[in-house]
Protein backbone atom coordinates (compact mmCIF):
# COMPACT_ATOMS: atom_id res chain seq x y z
CA UNK A 1 0.00 0.00 0.00
CA UNK A 2 1.09 3.58 -0.60
CA UNK A 3 0.13 6.17 2.04
CA UNK A 4 0.64 9.93 1.91
CA UNK A 5 2.46 10.78 5.12
CA UNK A 6 0.65 14.00 6.08
CA UNK A 7 -2.96 13.18 5.20
CA UNK A 8 -2.70 9.39 5.83
CA UNK A 9 -4.60 8.88 2.55
CA UNK A 10 -4.06 5.45 0.99
CA UNK A 11 -3.15 6.34 -2.58
CA UNK A 12 -2.89 2.84 -4.02
CA UNK A 13 -2.67 -0.80 -3.03
CA UNK A 14 -1.87 -4.01 -4.85
CA UNK A 15 -2.85 -7.61 -4.35
CA UNK A 16 -0.74 -10.35 -5.83
CA UNK A 17 2.56 -12.15 -5.55
CA UNK A 18 5.46 -10.14 -4.23
CA UNK A 19 7.20 -10.08 -7.59
CA UNK A 20 8.27 -7.66 -10.33
CA UNK A 21 4.96 -7.78 -12.24
CA UNK A 22 2.82 -6.91 -9.21
CA UNK A 23 5.32 -4.23 -8.18
CA UNK A 24 5.24 -2.68 -11.66
CA UNK A 25 1.42 -2.56 -11.60
CA UNK A 26 1.47 -1.10 -8.08
CA UNK A 27 3.92 1.68 -8.99
CA UNK A 28 1.98 2.45 -12.20
CA UNK A 29 -1.15 2.85 -10.07
CA UNK A 30 0.80 5.14 -7.76
CA UNK A 31 1.79 7.27 -10.76
CA UNK A 32 -1.87 7.61 -11.73
CA UNK A 33 -2.81 8.53 -8.14
CA UNK A 34 -0.23 11.31 -7.77
CA UNK A 35 0.25 14.73 -9.34
CA UNK A 36 3.07 15.41 -11.77
CA UNK A 37 4.94 17.47 -9.17
CA UNK A 38 8.01 16.01 -7.40
CA UNK A 39 7.59 14.01 -4.19
CA UNK A 40 9.64 11.73 -1.98
CA UNK A 41 9.05 8.00 -1.88
CA UNK A 42 10.31 5.55 0.75
CA UNK A 43 10.08 1.77 0.54
CA UNK A 44 11.50 -1.31 2.19
CA UNK A 45 14.44 -3.20 0.70
CA UNK A 46 12.40 -5.28 -1.76
CA UNK A 47 14.52 -5.69 -4.90
CA UNK A 48 11.67 -5.07 -7.37
CA UNK A 49 11.11 -1.45 -6.29
CA UNK A 50 14.15 0.26 -7.88
CA UNK A 51 13.35 -0.93 -11.41
CA UNK A 52 9.63 -0.20 -11.12
CA UNK A 53 10.16 3.27 -9.65
CA UNK A 54 12.89 4.21 -12.13
CA UNK A 55 10.87 3.17 -15.17
CA UNK A 56 7.59 4.70 -13.98
CA UNK A 57 8.26 7.61 -11.62
CA UNK A 58 11.78 8.80 -12.46
CA UNK A 59 10.47 12.17 -13.72
CA UNK A 60 8.94 13.15 -10.38
CA UNK A 61 10.34 11.20 -7.45
CA UNK A 62 13.19 11.23 -4.96
CA UNK A 63 13.41 7.61 -3.85
CA UNK A 64 15.21 5.83 -1.01
CA UNK A 65 14.92 2.39 0.51
CA UNK A 66 14.86 1.72 4.25
CA UNK A 67 16.48 -1.70 4.66
CA UNK A 68 16.30 -3.76 7.84
CA UNK A 69 19.03 -6.31 8.54
CA UNK A 70 17.78 -9.33 10.49
CA UNK A 71 19.56 -11.89 12.62
CA UNK A 72 18.27 -15.43 12.90
CA UNK A 73 17.36 -16.61 16.39
CA UNK A 74 19.96 -18.92 17.98
CA UNK A 75 17.43 -21.74 18.37
CA UNK A 76 16.64 -21.59 14.67
CA UNK A 77 13.41 -20.42 13.12
CA UNK A 78 10.41 -20.13 15.36
CA UNK A 79 7.05 -20.45 13.78
CA UNK A 80 5.38 -17.25 15.01
CA UNK A 81 8.15 -14.99 16.22
CA UNK A 82 9.83 -12.49 13.90
CA UNK A 83 13.58 -12.36 13.50
CA UNK A 84 15.46 -9.72 15.45
CA UNK A 85 16.38 -6.50 13.62
CA UNK A 86 20.08 -5.85 14.25
CA UNK A 87 20.65 -2.89 11.93
CA UNK A 88 18.95 -0.55 9.50
CA UNK A 89 20.32 1.33 6.54
CA UNK A 90 19.00 3.93 4.15
CA UNK A 91 19.86 3.53 0.49
CA UNK A 92 19.41 6.42 -1.95
CA UNK A 93 18.05 4.99 -5.19
CA UNK A 94 16.82 7.85 -7.36
CA UNK A 95 16.95 11.63 -7.23
CA UNK A 96 17.97 13.42 -4.04
CA UNK A 97 15.98 11.94 -1.13
CA UNK A 98 15.93 13.71 2.23
CA UNK A 99 17.15 11.07 4.69
CA UNK A 100 15.31 12.76 7.56
CA UNK A 101 12.06 11.80 5.79
CA UNK A 102 12.95 8.23 4.79
CA UNK A 103 10.56 6.08 6.79
CA UNK A 104 8.40 3.00 6.36
CA UNK A 105 6.67 3.25 9.76
CA UNK A 106 3.46 4.77 8.38
CA UNK A 107 3.00 1.93 5.89
CA UNK A 108 3.90 -0.67 8.50
CA UNK A 109 1.28 0.83 10.82
CA UNK A 110 -1.21 0.76 7.95
CA UNK A 111 -0.43 -2.91 7.39
CA UNK A 112 -1.06 -3.61 11.08
CA UNK A 113 -4.37 -1.74 10.95
CA UNK A 114 -5.33 -3.73 7.88
CA UNK A 115 -4.42 -7.07 9.48
CA UNK A 116 -6.34 -6.20 12.66
CA UNK A 117 -9.47 -5.05 10.82
CA UNK A 118 -9.61 -7.61 7.99
CA UNK A 119 -9.69 -11.05 9.50
CA UNK A 120 -9.40 -12.56 6.01
CA UNK A 121 -5.70 -11.69 6.22
CA UNK A 122 -5.11 -13.78 9.33
CA UNK A 123 -4.13 -17.32 8.39
CA UNK A 124 -5.41 -18.92 11.54
CA UNK A 125 -9.03 -17.74 11.42
CA UNK A 126 -12.16 -19.31 10.05
CA UNK A 127 -12.64 -16.48 7.56
CA UNK A 128 -9.25 -16.84 5.84
CA UNK A 129 -9.71 -15.86 2.17
CA UNK A 130 -9.37 -18.64 -0.34
CA UNK A 131 -10.89 -16.81 -3.31
CA UNK A 132 -8.96 -13.90 -4.82
CA UNK A 133 -12.18 -12.05 -5.77
CA UNK A 134 -13.48 -12.10 -2.19
CA UNK A 135 -10.17 -10.89 -0.80
CA UNK A 136 -10.01 -8.10 -3.42
CA UNK A 137 -13.54 -6.97 -2.51
CA UNK A 138 -12.68 -7.00 1.22
CA UNK A 139 -9.56 -4.90 0.60
CA UNK A 140 -11.46 -2.41 -1.58
CA UNK A 141 -14.09 -1.97 1.13
CA UNK A 142 -11.43 -1.63 3.81
CA UNK A 143 -9.54 1.09 1.96
CA UNK A 144 -12.75 2.94 1.12
CA UNK A 145 -13.69 2.85 4.80
CA UNK A 146 -10.16 3.86 5.85
CA UNK A 147 -10.00 6.84 3.45
CA UNK A 148 -13.60 8.13 3.56
CA UNK A 149 -15.49 6.82 6.61
CA UNK A 150 -13.01 6.28 9.46
CA UNK A 151 -11.89 9.28 11.49
CA UNK A 152 -8.14 9.01 11.94
CA UNK A 153 -7.15 9.46 15.58
CA UNK A 154 -4.21 11.80 14.95
CA UNK A 155 -6.00 13.87 12.27
CA UNK A 156 -9.46 14.05 13.92
CA UNK A 157 -10.95 13.79 10.39
CA UNK A 158 -10.87 11.17 7.65
CA UNK A 159 -7.83 11.05 5.36
CA UNK A 160 -10.09 12.07 2.44
CA UNK A 161 -11.22 15.16 4.38
CA UNK A 162 -7.63 16.01 5.34
CA UNK A 163 -6.54 15.80 1.69
CA UNK A 164 -9.50 17.84 0.44
CA UNK A 165 -11.19 15.00 -1.47
CA UNK A 166 -14.26 15.09 0.73
CA UNK A 167 -15.93 17.57 3.05
CA UNK A 168 -17.62 15.07 5.34
CA UNK A 169 -17.48 11.54 6.76
CA UNK A 170 -19.11 9.13 4.30
CA UNK A 171 -21.54 6.36 5.17
CA UNK A 172 -22.25 3.11 3.34
CA UNK A 173 -25.33 4.59 1.65
CA UNK A 174 -23.19 7.23 -0.04
CA UNK A 175 -20.80 4.55 -1.27
CA UNK A 176 -23.68 2.61 -2.80
CA UNK A 177 -25.09 5.75 -4.43
CA UNK A 178 -21.66 6.73 -5.75
CA UNK A 179 -21.11 3.22 -7.12
CA UNK A 180 -24.51 3.24 -8.87
CA UNK A 181 -23.62 6.35 -10.89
Amino acid sequence: MAIERHTKLVLNFALGKRDQNTTNAFIEGLRLATAAQPFQLSADGFQAYPFAVETTLSDRVDFAQFVKVYRATPEGERRYSPAEVVATEMRPVLGNPDFKRVCTSIVERGNLTMRMQIKRLARLTLCYSKKWENLWAALCLHFWFYNFARIHSSLRVTPAMQSGLSGHVWDIGELLEFNAV
